[in-house]
């Protein structure tokens, strides 16, 4: 794989980078006929995170030489992130910049090519590895919303940078709501401040979604997609669906696409007053469970990690399904989350702040295995490191 990229799309490429770096510690790099894959997932498996840059992004792009295979490979996060640390720095100084995988020597060389001939070059240990996908369709949610991240940016700025999760919501006249979300504290009488920012409809390109409807999402990745849309000048989708269901964060362009992934509250765990005069129960099958531990539905939203190790025609970007795939109770199996024991809970103790988390199983096909992908659902466990 070799890769040319000059101008500003340098930059691009650099804030891209740091926009992944909110999510996870591994890079996947992955040369496509489309164009060029780099995805990453958080360690417990709760975000998910692509672009990916059409060849025409790339002054030259070839994904493989003639009558090779393109090379798949995962590198340290911190490691390609060195190369652009200072994004101030490779907008006034750098003029091209070139990516090659070297399969021999398993290496990737990044060079960056400066003003007044200096030349930088950046060799980056990897080790090959299967294709990390997501299986998601945005088609699938029921609810939709699409601004300016300038507009979403601008909503987001007076949340403070410690806050971990917000809520958003439609509220009364169709406006958008999005409020700093806070656990319950046992001492009542101890009262948090709450951030709340309301946007109006007229402010949306889309907003398909009733009123009372709300998710909770990790902010951090939030605001990684937001700064970079928002430099590129681009629009953002949000796509979900009820509480616990993963929502979709997707923008687009002609030289890129986008897509995070990112887990949301169940709606069990929305236990704050506050958060139910926004968020009412919302449809009549999505009734809270009595008891979260008990009947927790978590097989409901895995997302499957397949390889394309030998399909061709499947290298695209990942397509993201949340179709439920429930397993009966009473046929456990070894997936089964009856094998799992569950921890005492005292009554009367509220249950700790839990996300659905978005699985992923990897697979290698064998060479004698039939064509197509097949899923892997893993279980979540806490003895994985």
């Amino acid at each position: 794989m070799k890769c040319l990229v000059t101008g500003g799309n340098v930059k691009v490429l650099g804030k891209a980078v740091h926009s992944l770096s909110r999510i996870g510690d591994e890079l996947y790099l992955e040369p496509l006929e489309d164009g060029l894959s780099l995805r990453t997932v958080n360690s417990s498996r709760s975000a998910y995170a692509c672009f990916l840059f059409a060849p025409l992004f790339f002054q030259q792009y070839q994904a493989a030489t003639p009558g090779q295979e393109a090379l798949r490979c995962k590198i340290l996060m911190k490691s390609f992130l060195a190369v652009f640390r200072s994004l101030a720095m490779v907008e006034k100084t750098v003029e091209r910049c070139c990516i090659s995988l070297n399969g021999r020597n398993s290496r990737l060389v990044v060079q960056l090519h400066c003003r007044y001939g200096v030349r930088k070059t950046h060799n980056l240990s990897f080790q090959e590895c299967e294709s990390l996908q997501a299986v998601f369709d945005p088609a699938l949610c029921s609810h939709v919303l699409r601004a300016p991240a300038r507009v979403l940016g601008e909503a987001v700025q007076p949340f403070p940078p410690t806050l971990a999760e917000v809520t958003l919501g439609i509220g009364s006249g169709r406006r958008v709501i999005l409020r700093s979300y806070q656990e319950e504290e046992a001492d009542r009488t101890v009262k948090a401040m709450v951030t709340e920012m309301s946007i109006g409809e007229e402010d949306f390109q889309q907003l398909q979604a009733q009123e009372g409807v709300a998710i909770t999402f990790c902010l951090k990745e939030f605001r990684g997609l937001l700064t970079f849309a928002e430099s590129a000048n681009l629009s953002l989708s949000i796509h979900f669906d009820v509480p616990g269901r993963p929502a979709i964060f997707a923008i687009k362009d002609s030289l890129l696409d986008g897509h995070f992934v990112l887990a949301t509250m169940s709606e069990s765990d929305l236990r704050s007053p506050e958060l139910h005069r926004l968020a009412p129960p919302l449809q009549a099958h999505s009734t809270p469970h009595l008891d979260d531990f008990a009947n927790d539905d978590i097989d409901s939203y895995m997302i499957a990690m397949e390889t394309t190790a030998d399909i061709e025609g499947s290298r695209a970007v990942p397509s993201v399904s949340f179709s439920p795939g429930h397993q009966p109770p009473a046929s456990p199996g070894p997936y089964s989350e009856d094998n799992d024991t569950e921890p005492s809970i005292e009554p009367g103790t509220p249950p700790p702040k839990k996300f659905r988390s978005l699985f992923f199983g990897s697979i290698l096909a064998p060479a004698h295995s039939p064509p197509g992908p097949s899923p892997v659902l893993a279980e979540d466990s806490e003895g994985e490191g």
